[in-house]
């Protein structure tokens, strides 16, 4: 059975309400992958591959709560700067990362900042430099399953102006552009395999990329801003750089940068929200400023 060797509880009355049958959608008021449900995950939620990276997110807060633990799937409720956060562990990947954002979404999320670290291929975001995403390559297959390969995986430009004016204010350095989204660590980010194995084109694939200017490779973005446009949530991407392909440098400098971006840029956001309510406009832009200034 998709998902798990185990079989899903069924009940009598299970999806009556809307005629679907537990096979197609086994989540009523838990969800079965998260076990998250209403009531237990802010508005916006952050996306970090690693569940050892929660702790390391909510460090930074003023408060949260562990609410869920299943699998890959770490889930810690609190607050940031007094505004409703969450933060949820996607394991690697785009298929892992394509559920939360389904779960996520049925239990009421709206805004998801995927949070996390990368390899740059170009020379100028060194080690430790953020990267932040404003479209994707959709080098991945999960996508491809929901929508035509040309569709844009493009990130909510009220989260990356957020994400942007986060770093902004921590005086981090950033840099802005496209992310390659892999479905591989090594042969779909054009490195060798065991024992030297090559794949088709991979020799080609950096320097194709970089000529493209894309500015880093990571392995769950693109998944996450496709199936957010499609859903109508909000979406974005800050990931740290931890390799540069260029110059060969690898260190695992900065890994709470990202983590704080996001944050700021979730307290960020509601002040957004709260000034295109108090202008009476439908969606915040640049000219209504942030709420209370």
């Amino acid at each position: 059975m998709n998902g798990d060797d185990d079989a899903f509880e069924t009940g009598s009355d299970a999806g009556a309400s809307n005629d679907v049958p537990d096979s197609e959608d086994p989540n009523e008021e838990e969800q079965y992958h998260l076990e998250v449900g209403p009531g237990d995950v802010a508005e916006s939620v952050l996306l970090p591959g690693n569940p050892e990276r929660v702790e390391k997110i909510t460090d930074g807060w003023d408060d949260h709560e562990v609410v869920a633990e299943h699998r890959e799937y770490r889930t810690a409720t609190g607050t940031y700067d007094e505004t409703p956060i969450s933060v949820t562990s996607t394991g690697i990947g785009s298929p892992s990362a394509a559920i939360a954002v389904e779960e996520l979404a049925r239990v009421g999320a709206d805004t998801l900042l995927r949070v996390g670290s990368c390899g740059a291929i170009r020379e100028e975001a060194s080690v430790g430099d953020l990267v932040i995403t404003t479209g994707a390559v959709r080098q991945e297959g999960t996508s491809k399953e929901y929508v035509r390969e040309d569709y844009p995986a493009s990130a909510d430009d009220r989260v990356v102006g957020a994400l942007v004016a986060a770093a902004e204010r921590l005086d981090y350095d950033y840099h802005l552009g496209v992310t390659a989204t892999t479905d591989s660590f090594y042969a779909g980010q054009g490195r060798p395999g065991f024992e030297g194995f090559e794949a088709a084109g991979s020799d080609e694939l950096v320097e194709n990329l970089r000529e493209a200017g894309v500015l880093n490779f990571e392995m769950e973005a693109g998944a996450v801003l496709t199936l957010a446009n499609l859903y109508g949530l909000r979406a974005g991407a800050v990931c740290t750089v931890y390799a540069n392909r260029v110059t060969g440098e690898f260190r695992t400098e900065g890994e709470r940068k990202a983590a704080k971006v996001a944050s700021e840029a979730v307290s960020i956001l509601a002040d957004m929200d709260d000034a295109a309510e108090e202008a009476g406009a439908d969606r915040w832009h640049p000219g209504l400023g942030l709420g209370g200034e």
